[in-house]
């Protein structure tokens, strides 16, 4: 069965960076798709970033365009998400996910898996 394990989660202010880390086990890893996800307090969870396979192709929110960066080492088996210039509306549990199928990181069928969540909070 497949494990995720989150970790660099924190509090920082408005305008400071985090790097959020997924540890992979029990799965390929390699040729499966990637992503973040996240949810605030009394919200749904939502798509965060994807990344393709072969890290070629990635996907993001409007939101956190430009801000956020999603990277993989497959050799590692670890998946990062790079989070500059956090704001208050960014704070929320983020968490980590394995594609269903396809393998690009688009997310179009729900996450074969999850992990258990990083708590990520920003004061201003």
């Amino acid at each position: 069965q497949a494990q995720l394990v989150e970790s660099g989660g924190g509090l920082v202010q408005a305008g400071e960076s985090l790097r959020l880390s997924c540890e992979v086990s029990g799965i390929t890893f390699s040729r499966l798709g990637m992503g973040w996800f996240r949810q605030a307090p009394g919200k749904e969870r939502e798509f965060v970033a994807g990344l393709a396979w072969n890290a070629l192709r990635a996907q993001y929110r409007e939101s956190v365009k430009g801000w956020f960066t999603i990277s993989r080492n497959n050799a590692n088996k670890t998946l990062y998400l790079q989070m500059n210039n956090l704001k208050p509306e960014d704070t929320a549990i983020y968490f980590c996910a394995v594609e269903n199928a396809y393998g690009l990181g688009m997310f179009r069928t729900p996450p074969s898996s999850w992990g258990q969540g990083t708590q990520v909070t920003v004061s201003s």
